[in-house]
């Protein structure tokens, strides 16, 4: 984490301040206290994600809201189970069914009510169709795939979760974990949300235990923990939980995203807008 981190916290203040509906009059306070969290925050010891965990906890307590993008969750579900058959088809009928597959999957991540939340679901789709991977380690996740006995899909937002679907339904693996957060944040995916977009029809959903819009190990439960700790493969969705295991040196750890953050982009070696196929493990250099 850097200060373009902090300062991003600090602008999505008001918008978070807006959805979780808090009173006027308490605003002020409510600010100077989100304020003082953040200008204590350790840079060198702090996830992104945890932070914010921290601060829509902060704003929750305030509220009476519970599920504050409940709206954006249905809707990004819908509009892309609306699509579903089309995209369907589009992969049986592609040349490369799993190759596109997987790039319909990250064009998913777009769909993101984080910090910066303005994005073209269908210009995002057509240029993954039509572009190099930024970093591609795709052809070793693909046999990574054929060789793992079971697999953790670390699932991210809520309508990218039904281009997910159509990614393990490709791959037609028979014992699959997907997960999901514990409670509602941001526009990440819950049980409800999974089990609406029919991901319990391909996988088996577990919670991560914790409700960060991230996979953070130090906050996780101890059952899935267990769970992590014993796949054979663990594919990453999304920038959230890339940021959550970045530091990770795992060859089982594959990130499936793109690039919405220049702070990631700097990180990962990769432009804004990239999509990245990347295997954490040092062992593989970037291409």
């Amino acid at each position: 984490m850097n200060y373009e981190c902090l300062i991003c916290q600090v602008k999505s203040l008001e918008k978070r301040i807006e959805k979780f509906e808090i009173p006027v009059d308490k605003r002020n306070f409510v600010v100077g206290k989100m304020l003082r969290e953040i200008a204590g925050i350790d840079l060198e010891t702090a996830f992104s994600p945890e932070v914010t965990r921290n601060i829509l906890a902060g704003l929750k307590q305030e509220s009476t809201i519970e599920d504050p993008y409940s709206r954006e969750k249905e809707a990004g579900n819908a509009e892309m189970m609306g699509r579903y058959e089309e995209f369907k088809n589009r992969i049986h009928s592609s040349e490369n069914p799993f190759d596109t597959a997987l790039r319909l999957a990250i064009a998913g991540n777009i769909i993101d009510f984080g910090p910066v939340h303005q994005f073209d679901i269908p210009g995002t789709i057509t240029r993954v169709l039509n572009s190099d991977f930024a970093i591609d380690h795709s052809i070793q996740l693909h046999e990574a795939i054929k060789k793992a006995k079971n697999i953790l899909y670390l699932g991210d937002n809520c309508g990218e979760i039904v281009l997910d679907k159509l990614f393990l339904e490709t791959i037609g693996h028979p014992q699959v974990w997907f997960a999901v957060r514990d409670k509602p944040v941001l526009n990440d995916a819950t049980e409800k949300e999974a089990r609406e977009a029919g991901i319990h029809q391909v996988a088996t959903i577990i919670s991560n235990g914790d409700d960060a819009p991230s996979t953070i190990l130090h906050l996780v439960s101890a059952e899935f923990k267990e769970i992590y700790n014993k796949a054979d493969l663990i594919i990453s969705k999304g920038m959230g939980n890339y940021e959550g295991l970045m530091h990770e040196d795992d060859p089982r750890l594959y990130f499936l995203l793109m690039i919405k953050c220049p702070v990631i982009g700097l990180k990962i070696g990769t432009p804004m807008g990239g999509f990245v196929v990347k295997c954490s493990s040092n062992e593989l250099s970037p291409k």
